[in-house]
């Protein structure tokens, strides 16, 4: 089981970081909006590097929970 939570901890964190990055990147070096993030709030560019800080630490705890439960079955 902590394996599966691990998984989708991850992969949730990877599709919200990569929101925050191109909308943080289409923001700040073009001038658009890209992604669908932007349809539904509307943020300043700071806030989309915090959304990418959020998918980071999602990954990572998803990583660890996933490793962890790993580590368990082999012990």
């Amino acid at each position: 089981m902590r394996t599966t939570i691990g998984y989708t901890l991850e992969s949730i964190g990877y599709v919200i970081g990569a929101q925050g990055l191109v909308s943080f990147g289409s923001q700040t070096l073009f001038g658009t909006e890209w992604g669908w993030l932007h349809k539904v709030v509307d943020l300043p560019s700071a806030a989309y590097l915090g959304i990418l800080v959020v998918g980071l630490a999602l990954v990572a705890g998803g990583v660890k929970t996933r490793k962890a439960a790993e580590r368990g079955k082999v012990a």
